[in-house]
């Protein structure tokens, strides 16, 4: 599948071909030693057997599994064209992966694919899975807020890395949060940096790439952004965790309106009963302050992890939280709202007419109107006759 016969069979090599290796740098966030980790032009399949088993799909694309010959170990293969903004996908990624709650990198390649330059990322493989489809495939078993807590810390200690070596995410979501495998102690770690950008505390970051169910305030109107659109995210991604549907829903799964942008500005989102009627004042009040419209107002990544409900689990209330039944139940629905920011990613375009994002309390969310009617249907059972 993958070969590098064009690049052999240039009679003359260029400059670019004769160097035998490229060197990315990976900067330790305390120390201002260097490791590099090396671009590798031989031919992938002289290291790695491709299994065809398609892991998952991203923003560029499939995901496959591919082991490695010598050891036999499965990992997972990411194919970029080479660009340069993939070029900054890879290095970012590269610098990030020794955090160990960042999916690691094991090898890149520079290959070519059908006539086109690439590059190759192996990574470890996440066999575990997805973030909530792990909550979901627990069986019986109750998810509680102290264990929302646990996974709030574990996400925050990657953006906490990526913010100590100014590098913004951007891109924060439960599609990009892994577990290594489907044991209950799994660690979850983060990945997907193709949206990642270097920043510094006298730059800010302007593009506006990102996933909208998602995005920040700031990010929507003409104002420069930086970390804090993460710490924004990180809000939606504790939302969710805490009840099993996000605080904006799209109805159509297209892209921001004028509307949607206006709620999204004001913070319009509630706390319903009764998903939230057991939830801690402090989870409420913790996501308050990461929801913050002005970007000036909302927690840094360090006064998140210093906040007793991230950094003190285990006084955490262990109680049972509506999160795994919601997405149990409603699987066909959030899968289709996963596919619908899959889409959006993919064309990474506005549409300004046919997407609404609405308060909850109002919300046309079928993830809610579902269980609201279950609900009332049942207590009209229970209510005796006349």
């Amino acid at each position: 599948m993958l070969d590098d016969t064009e690049n052999k069979n240039n009679a003359v090599p260029s400059n670019e071909q004769k160097e035998s290796q490229h060197q990315i740098s990976i900067v330790p966030p305390e120390s201002a030693v260097k490791s590099t980790l090396k671009i590798k032009k031989k031919v992938i399949t002289e290291e790695y057997k491709l299994a065809g088993q398609v892991l998952g799909i991203g923003i560029n694309g499939k995901v496959w599994e591919i082991f490695q010959k010598k050891s036999g170990k499965n990992y997972a293969l990411k194919m970029l064209r080479d660009t340069p903004k993939a070029r900054q996908e890879v290095e970012l990624h590269c610098r990030a992966s020794i955090c160990p709650h960042i999916v690691g990198i094991e090898d890149v390649f520079e290959n070519y694919y059908q006539g086109k330059k690439c590059l190759l990322l192996i990574m470890e493989c996440m066999e575990g899975g997805e973030l909530f489809r792990h909550i979901k495939e627990r069986g019986d078993q109750a998810f509680t807020e102290r264990e929302a807590s646990e996974i709030m810390r574990s996400i925050g200690e990657a953006v906490e890395f990526l913010h100590d070596i100014n590098i913004a995410h951007r891109d924060l979501k439960p599609e990009n949060l892994l577990y290594t495998s489907k044991h209950p102690d799994a660690q979850l770690k983060l990945t997907d940096f193709g949206f990642a950008k270097e920043t510094t505390s006298n730059s800010c970051l302007k593009t506006p790439c990102y996933t909208p169910y998602y995005v920040a305030p700031e990010v929507l109107g003409p104002e420069k952004y930086d970390k804090s659109c993460d710490m924004w995210s990180l809000g939606v991604i504790m939302y969710i965790l805490l009840c099993g549907y996000p605080p904006f829903y799209s109805n159509h799964g297209l892209q921001l309106s004028p509307g949607m942008k206006k709620r999204i500005r004001n913070g319009q989102y509630e706390f319903p009963n009764p998903e939230w009627s057991q939830v801690s004042e402090e989870a409420k009040q913790l996501i308050c302050q990461l929801l913050k419209t002005d970007p000036s107002e909302r927690m840094t990544i360090t006064q998140f992890m210093n906040h007793s409900w991230i950094n003190k689990s285990m006084n955490v209330p262990s109680t049972q939280l509506h999160t795994s039944q919601v997405l149990k139940e409603e699987s066909h629905v959030w899968d289709k709202f996963k596919e619908e920011m899959t889409n959006a990613l993919a064309t990474i375009r506005v549409d300004y007419e046919q997407i609404k994002i609405k308060p909850i309390k109002d919300s046309s969310n079928p993830l809610l109107l579902k269980r609201r009617k279950k609900m009332v249907d049942a207590i009209k059972e229970e209510e005796p006759g006349p």
